[in-house]
């Protein structure tokens, strides 16, 4: 009996690290979504050859080594003030694609000042909003946008609307701006939210690239070691209790409207 001869099966390769990312592991903690939304962003810097014309602006919280992890220029921002940096960066290089990357603790609270007034002047910049509902870097203390209810180190009876009000809703108070062009909540929980995540993502590049205007997109994500939850059950909050608080959807795209 002849051997039998072994067959070889090429495999094609289609997922890979992209190339506007450094191979440093990151830090976030196992089910935390900043991972998720890093390489959805870094894939579109790729997709439109922007990686060597773009300056990343990540401001204090969970973000705030994000150049460890984007092969592009980062400019690192005090507390609440990528909007600034980002609007001084874009107006002295226009040609480069400029991004700020904040977390609800940084964007909605210390920097709501910043993120009213760069949207309301209309700034040619694109804001990823990463939403968790907590300080996270800071030790888990209450954001404005922590759920009525939720125990956090501040609020350990839950959040009270008496005392704390309601949760700020960014995407929306945004929306009402004449100098905000394009407006997105998304979430990336499952695939089908990503699928939608990614055409915002890809909708407010676009809005900065052809130079139409202030572009914000929202990204509602999970924090289990913060909440106190395996990363299983952080995902079904976002589904469950953040989707309801939140709405996903555009709420303002004025090249849709016109």
């Amino acid at each position: 009996m002849s051997p039998q001869k072994k067959t070889t099966v090429k495999m094609k390769k289609v997922f890979d690290r992209p190339k506007s990312m450094t191979k440093k592991p990151y830090h976030y903690c196992p089910g935390c979504h900043h991972g998720v939304i890093h390489r959805m962003l870094a894939e579109q810097i790729d997709a439109y050859g922007l990686k060597g014309k773009t300056i990343g602006v990540a401001s204090v919280g969970c973000s705030v080594l994000l150049y460890d992890y984007f092969d592009t220029d980062v400019v690192e921002a005090p507390h609440g003030r990528a909007p600034a940096v980002a609007t001084g960066a874009k107006r002295a290089q226009p040609e480069n694609f400029v991004f700020t990357y904040q977390g609800d603790g940084d964007l909605a609270a210390i920097g709501t000042a910043e993120i009213i007034h760069a949207a309301n002047r209309g700034e040619k910049i694109t804001v990823i909003f990463v939403n968790n509902a907590v300080f996270g870097m800071t030790g888990g203390q209450m954001a404005p946008t922590t759920l009525v209810g939720q125990v956090t180190t501040t609020s350990p009876q839950g959040r009270q609307v008496a005392t704390a009000g309601p949760p700020i809703r960014v995407a929306e108070m945004l929306a009402t701006l004449d100098g905000a062009a394009y407006v997105a909540r998304v979430a990336v929980n499952n695939i089908k939210n990503y699928k939608v995540a990614e055409k915002a993502l890809k909708r407010a590049i676009d809005f900065q690239l052809d130079g139409v205007g202030f572009a914000f997109v929202e990204f509602l994500s999970s924090c289990p070691t913060n909440w106190k939850m395996t990363p299983q059950e952080a995902n079904a909050r976002v589904a469950n209790e953040m989707i309801a608080q939140f709405p996903l959807g555009v709420y303002k795209d004025i090249l849709a409207a016109a």
